[in-house]
């Protein structure tokens, strides 16, 4: 597929989507952004998409909103209006990774700082190289959260260390970002990429019906009490068990084999 901003690949039924703007630290514009909600459009769509890596080219992973073309409609006599910026761009990115009944895992090769840690937060694992860094962005120019910051950082690393984050802007390390939560894995910049499609590849062969429906089960238990939560997993429960694959499963473990998973 051609894009103007991103490298989009499929390998062994592993979607790879790399944010190529390096000469902006991967920072979104109107291209990228629209770029990104085709490529994940899809992604969504294709059946043998069974798991997405995002990441960047270059020595950034996405350094969030491009300034520039902002600034230029702040002087333009339309002005801008935030709001609707929001609802066209991130707000969709942010929802369809999430809605993507898929496994998505960042590759995070080096910053991420506003939009750019929102995707991060989005996605379903994260794996970073030990030159990454995180920051929120948002207070440095003087903005309130957006992308899903206010919504998943709290929910990853707790209110206290996300509103320190918010508060004062402060860059945050590969391994305090370790020890916070806020990824799962941390590796040499040559070995990210390489174990972060080792483990796309092990999630593509899995039973990647029942891990949307996994996802959709978390999504959900954000805003509902304990007795919607388990009427919610009656529910799924009930599409995962006519699936082929939990037949497969199951006579798989009774063969004393491994199983072969095709994702319906």
């Amino acid at each position: 597929m051609a894009y103007q901003t991103i490298l989009y690949d499929k390998s062994d039924g592993v979607v790879t989507i790399t944010l190529n703007r390096p000469d902006k630290s991967n920072a979104f514009d109107d291209v990228l952004i629209a770029d990104m909600i085709d490529a994940l459009k899809q992604v969504e769509r294709d059946a043998d998409a069974r798991a997405v890596v995002i990441t960047g080219v270059g020595k950034n992973f996405c350094a969030g909103q491009d300034l520039g073309p902002m600034l230029e409609r702040y002087q333009s006599p339309e002005g801008v209006s935030f709001g609707a910026h929001l609802r066209k761009s991130y707000n969709v990115i942010i929802a369809r990774v999430r809605a993507l009944e898929k496994p998505v895992i960042a590759a995070i090769n080096g910053a991420a700082a506003g939009a750019g840690l929102g995707l991060t937060c989005a996605c379903d694992l994260r794996y970073a190289s030990e030159a990454a860094k995180f920051r929120m962005a948002f207070i440095g120019i003087a903005l309130a959260p957006d992308s899903a910051t206010s919504f998943l950082l709290p929910r990853l690393i707790g209110l206290g260390r996300a509103t320190e984050m918010a508060f004062t802007n402060d860059l945050i390390d590969a391994p305090t970002a370790l020890q916070y939560g806020l990824v799962n894995r941390v590796f040499a910049p040559e070995d990210l990429l390489p174990k972060t499609h080792e483990l796309a590849t092990r999630l593509a062969q899995s039973p990647t019906k029942s891990i949307g429906l996994t996802k959709r089960a978390f999504n959900r238990s954000f805003s509902v009490d304990l007795e919607t939560a388990l009427e919610n997993e009656a529910n799924l429960q009930e599409i995962a068990g006519h699936t082929a694959d939990h037949i497969e499963g199951v006579q798989a473990f009774i063969d004393k084999r491994a199983p072969q998973f095709k994702g319906k």
